[in-house]
């Protein structure tokens, strides 16, 4: 049985589609700037239409890449996880965003929550374990729920404290900090939910760790990652 595209029945070609969504997902752009950004390329399309198409096809999106990336997560992503978790306000109130990303930048997961606690380090660890398996080493800061919720699941032989050890998942807070002040922040908290595992995925997609890179690797992985971004639920 042949697979239908998702963009069969639009008006709008699936390539304006694809680009309306990586242009708000991957930047600091809120709705209304992507409508300005399409019409300067000649497409004539509202705001609450680049709304609708993120909310139809952004996590359609988001899954596949999910599914093209799980070999090589499940075969490289265990050695070590730097887990952290921030504030949001989510209509004015504060919640958490736990993420990790492995020793390479990946980011592995993210779940919202309302406290701040064991019970919740708990809920995001199983989560986690669950998805990718157990990592050799587990990075996380001073913070006494983490501690807690691995003596719980038996690991805490894994864990890993220091001062200087997390970086690399604080530095992936960046992006999405950005994001956060872009659209205004958010307004329920399954939309964040949604949203930060999207933009998880589509993180992972074009992060071409540039700074490790020759600029002539670098722009093979980037024309790499966009053609196959082109290609996400053609068939």
């Amino acid at each position: 049985m042949i697979k239908q595209s998702p963009c069969k029945y639009f008006k709008t070609s699936p390539e304006v589609i694809r680009l309306a969504i990586m242009l708000y997902v991957r930047f600091p752009l809120s709705l209304r700037n992507v409508e300005d950004v399409l019409h300067e390329r000649g497409t004539k399309v509202s705001h609450e239409t680049v709304r609708y198409w993120w909310n139809r096809f952004g996590p359609m999106f988001a899954a596949e890449i999910r599914r093209r990336r799980v070999q090589q997560l499940r075969a490289s992503s265990k050695w070590k996880w730097h887990v952290d978790e921030f504030f949001m306000k989510v209509n004015g109130k504060r919640h958490y965003l736990w993420r990790a990303v492995d020793h390479e930048g990946e980011v592995l997961d993210a779940v919202v929550t309302k406290c701040r606690n064991k019970a919740a380090a708990l809920k995001f660890l199983k989560k986690l374990m669950k998805r990718r398996g157990k990592a050799e080493n587990v990075v996380t800061d001073r913070f006494a729920s983490y501690l807690a919720a691995l003596r719980e699941l038996g690991a805490t032989e894994k864990q890993q404290t220091g001062r200087w050890l997390n970086y690399c998942v604080e530095n992936s807070h960046l992006p999405f900090r950005r994001r956060e002040r872009a659209v205004q922040y958010f307004r329920r908290m399954r939309s964040l939910q949604k949203f930060a595992s999207v933009f998880s995925s589509v993180y992972n997609h074009f992060n071409q760790e540039r700074s490790l890179a020759s600029r002539e690797t670098f722009k093979l992985t980037r024309s790499a990652a966009l053609a196959e971004w082109r290609s996400l639920c053609a068939e």
